[in-house]
């Protein structure tokens, strides 16, 4: 299937993507309550392609599109009962797709066309979706001026709007240090924020945005908190976790302003993320910020540092941005 794949690729006369093959795309991943990642990745493959990609068309997409597949972290049933339901076939049947062109020269009709769907608990129909929203959501506001991603499926509904005192960690290594410390200042109403996880920060921006839950509170029966990072998380996670912030606290976005005490609010129903901090004290905070070392001065990781884009941007390097079309070559 691989070597027929590149076969198929490299025959093709030209790119068949589409901005309408992207928004398929994005259709049938909040149908499927599918990963945050897909975010990053589908905006990155949108540059490749030249085609125009933003945050804010996911979002757009988000408040018309049903959940039909009933499959966790957001629903009950795992990935083989899909499979065995009908799979993404009978999943994309049950969706309002741009009849766009496709890679095998057949439209996206035409590919769906005479799907079954063999159990309707599993990959339900849009008059019983698991939820009458998609389960993604683009979050803007003070902290996060060029938006982040949460998950609010996968997440408590009563922390969808919640206002809490941050508990900031610098990086990776402070929070393994610190989480459970029994001293550790923080209640079930806090907001745990990690920066230096994206992009440049980490480097790499790893799945790190589930942050734990600190012993002491899991003890007393917290399983979930607000937790803010500039971190990705992988699709299978889950709980109240803003992820994708951007700019990342590495370049000084304002995740780099924030100190252990500060107000944040989450409001994903108001589609905001905001530090509760007076602009003149935010001023001062920026006029001693110390930026951190680069991740390195020689080789792939200082051409990474100084090509990738941040994750409103895809995360991809800067100089493939429209390289995905290839011109036919010009006959003398």
């Amino acid at each position: 299937m691989a070597v027929a794949s590149g076969r198929r690729i490299v025959s093709l006369p030209g790119s068949p993507l589409t901005v309408e093959s992207f928004e398929n795309a994005i259709t049938v991943v909040l149908a499927l309550g599918g990963s945050t990642n897909a975010v990053i990745h589908l905006i990155a493959m949108a540059g490749r392609a030249g085609v125009p990609l933003s945050l804010d068309r996911f979002d757009e997409l988000s408040r018309g599109v049903p959940v039909l597949a009933n499959i966790r972290p957001s629903g009950q049933y795992l990935m083989q009962d899909f499979f065995e339901a009908g799979g993404l076939r009978a999943l994309m049947a049950r969706l309002d797709l741009h009849d766009a062109m496709t890679v095998n020269g057949r439209t996206v009709h035409e590919n769906v066309a005479g799907a079954e769907v063999f159990d309707d608990d599993v990959i339900r129909s849009r008059s019983n979706p698991l939820r009458a929203e998609a389960g993604l959501a683009i979050l803007r506001g003070s902290l996060a001026p060029d938006g982040c991603v949460i998950k609010h499926s996968a997440a408590s509904p009563e922390l969808l709007q919640h206002t809490g005192r941050a508990i900031v960690f610098e990086d990776y290594d402070d929070m393994n240090a610190r989480i459970d410390d029994p001293s550790l200042d923080v209640s079930a109403d806090s907001v745990l924020v990690l920066r230096n996880a994206g992009p440049l920060g980490a480097p790499g921006m790893p799945e790190w945005g589930m942050l734990p839950i600190p012993k002491k509170l899991l003890e007393q029966g917290v399983r979930d908190m607000v937790r803010i990072s500039d971190a990705r998380m992988s699709g299978t996670a889950y709980g109240t976790c803003v992820l994708h912030v951007a700019p990342e606290s590495f370049v000084g976005g304002p995740l780099a302003l924030v100190q252990t005490g500060d107000e944040i609010l989450l409001d994903v129903p108001a589609r905001r993320i905001d530090l509760l901090v007076a602009e003149n004290e935010l001023a001062e905070r920026r006029s001693s910020w110390v930026p951190r070392e680069r991740p390195a001065t020689r080789g792939y990781t200082m051409l990474f540092a100084d090509h990738v884009t941040q994750a409103s941007e895809g995360c991809d390097f800067d100089f493939l941005e429209g390289a995905g079309g290839v011109d036919e070559p010009a006959i003398h």
